[in-house]
């Protein structure tokens, strides 16, 4: 049912900012009763605006919104949470981006998902907290959770194809199928070779709370295997790659090269 009262407040998350017009910016939030929606923040690019320093990509807000004929209305806003690490680390940032850039891609305008607000705001926290070589196990942990909060939860305890639960032992991975497919059944090049060990971890974080999973000292080979299964996973749902995992790899590759 269409929401149809000339205001309303509640909490949001900035996900993409634009300038529009000559002084005003166009707002893309997330919100955990309304979902994704799109607004105008008027004169926000004025030196004296009261809104510029509370529309900053990655914060938390408080906002009372005007409904408008084309585009909502800005109306008030203050800041709930800055998530400052975010703006001061560029490898902190990256991975803002990458989050927010997975929610943009799986949901539209005003589609209702408070489980996903959620799950971006802990994360945003994890993010500006954790460890920098913890960051890719935080980044794995809201993957798969957002796949099941959108409705494509990788299947990882039964074959896909057969249906019979697996046996302990290295598996394959199928992005049409969207989860694990037994040796017995795979049978076709588009299915990605799957490590028993990734697939337990990928159990764990599917099945445990963050603060469970987080203490996992993982090395680096099974993040890439990790990071290569979701990933691709991902890219074949969405049909195109991600900017800000390309960005992230480029990142890394750069460090690694220091």
């Amino acid at each position: 049912m269409p929401n149809t009262e000339r205001l309303f407040r509640t909490e949001a998350i900035i996900m993409r900012r634009r300038d529009f017009g000559e002084a005003d910016r166009l707002l893309t939030v997330f919100t955990p009763g309304r979902g994704k929606i799109r607004l105008i923040a008027k004169g926000a690019r004025k030196p004296t605006s009261r809104k510029g320093g509370h529309v900053e990509l990655f914060t938390r807000v408080d906002m009372l919104v005007a409904k408008g004929r084309d585009l909502d209305i800005l109306s008030q806003v203050e800041m709930v949470e800055p998530y400052l690490p975010l703006h001061e680390d560029l490898v902190r940032a990256a991975y803002a981006a990458h989050v927010v850039e997975l929610l943009d891609r799986f949901t539209g305008e005003e589609e209702e998902n408070a489980r996903a607000y959620y799950l971006l705001r802990d994360t945003l926290g994890f993010l500006c907290t954790e460890e920098i070589e913890n960051l890719r196990l935080a980044a794995r942990f809201y993957e798969l959770r957002l796949l099941s909060w959108v409705g494509y939860q990788p299947q990882l305890f039964t074959c896909v194809v057969g249906n019979e639960a697996v046996n302990a032992q290295d598996q394959y991975f199928s992005y049409a199928e969207g989860g694990v497919v037994c040796p017995e059944h795979a049978h076709t090049e588009r299915m990605m070779p799957l490590s028993l060990g990734a697939l337990k971890v990928l159990r764990y974080l599917q099945t445990q709370d963050y603060e469970t999973v987080r203490v996992l000292n993982l090395r680096g080979a099974l993040h890439a295997e990790l990071e290569r299964v979701l990933h691709g996973y991902i890219t074949y749902l969405l049909e195109q790659r991600l900017q800000s995992a390309n960005f992230l790899r480029r990142l890394r590759r750069e460090s690694m090269a220091d």
